[in-house]
């Protein structure tokens, strides 16, 4: 490629280096010198055109593979994109999961207190009315000790004022 361009700025030097013609554009260049660097130049353009050919068909060749990985780097941020949803949706699933059973827990914890202490209340009840019932059987006990006493202790002291 830089052989063409070389022989170019020849050719475009000896355009330059003509005699001009007085009061035109023209100039009066050496034919067999022009034609001779023109001939070269499309000697030399097959091989700069080959060359250039085959430096575009590299560059499709480098986009080409760069759009492939390109794709492929996109399609792994997808596949990454979806795997971290998933994780996502399975850990809001396994906090809605837990939430529920915690839940479903604290009802069941609070219908058992309840039951127990329901339980507890209905022994309570019946033991109290069995001490209840106690208390007055020992209180009914104490005032017939008492009375006896009381009736003990005439009876002694009768007893004692009269001689037998």
């Amino acid at each position: 490629m830089d052989e063409i361009q070389a022989k170019l700025d020849e050719i475009v030097g000896v355009v330059e280096a003509a005699r001009a013609m007085p009061m035109s554009a023209s100039c009066v260049v050496n034919r067999a010198e022009l034609l001779a660097l023109l001939a070269d130049a499309r000697t030399m353009l097959p091989k700069a055109l080959s060359e250039a050919t085959s430096v575009l068909h590299d560059a499709d060749g480098v986009v080409a593979e760069g759009e492939r990985q390109a794709a492929l780097i996109v399609e792994q941020a997808h596949e990454e994109r979806r795997e971290m949803l998933a994780d996502t949706q399975v850990y809001a699933e396994a906090v809605r999961a837990a939430d529920q059973l915690t839940g479903q827990a604290q009802a069941t914890a609070e219908t058992m207190r309840s039951e127990v202490d329901d339980y507890v209340d209905a022994k309570l009840a019946n033991f109290e009315i069995v001490l209840a019932k106690t208390l007055t059987s020992v209180s009914r006990g104490r005032q017939k000790l008492a009375g006896r006493n009381e009736f003990g202790e005439f009876d002694d002291a009768e007893q004692a004022s009269f001689p037998g």
